[in-house]
């Protein structure tokens, strides 16, 4: 066996001497080289650890979050061509994000409406001017047609409250979305 940092041959002194082991620690460069790498390599699995735990102890508001990535990345594939929905900026020539005419703080149930949310510039319309919503109205009646619009917000006042299966549900139907869209 060779020593990882000296390169120098050397006999195993432990049957199970690999990995972090490989090392000759016969001067003082290689004993602090594989300390150093013992070191590296608990650090190592106590952030592996901690990730685990944290995909294992989930709370609804992280699903939540995931959804929200994946529908909003959704939303700005699918929109990516078409004109910013508040004020017409041609498709491609701004930075999209994903606009919603009912707020997504105060109208939970249709966060994740597709009839909700369209593209639009980042920049000017949702950041400058809170969603551009007086120029949205009519582009969003132009492209989803009254009827729609009407039971849009008809669907804004219900209750609706989410489960963690039906927000893992979303999550892996909106990333499939994604994935046929790219």
């Amino acid at each position: 066996m060779r020593c990882k940092n000296c390169g120098t041959k050397f006999e195993k002194l432990y049957p199970n001497q690999m990995g972090v082991l490989r090392y000759c620690l016969s001067s003082d460069e290689c004993t602090a080289a594989f300390w150093n790498a013992v070191k590296e390599k608990k650090i190592k699995d106590a952030q592996k650890k901690k990730r685990q735990f944290k995909k294992d102890n989930k709370r609804k508001q992280d699903y939540e979050k995931d959804l929200e990535k994946v529908f909003n990345e959704f939303i700005r594939l699918r929109d990516k061509w078409k004109p910013c929905v508040s004020c017409d900026a041609k498709g491609g020539e701004y930075t999209i994000s994903a606009g919603h005419y009912f707020p997504a703080g105060s109208h939970k149930n249709v966060r994740f409406d597709e009839d909700n949310v369209h593209g639009q510039c980042w920049y000017n319309c949702n950041k400058n001017k809170s969603g551009n919503l007086s120029e949205y109205l009519p582009r969003l009646i132009e492209r989803i047609g009254q009827e729609r619009f009407d039971q849009l917000s008809a669907r804004r006042n219900e209750a609706r409250r989410y489960t963690v299966p039906e927000l893992k549900e979303l999550i892996q139907t909106y990333k499939q979305k994604v994935k046929d869209l790219k």
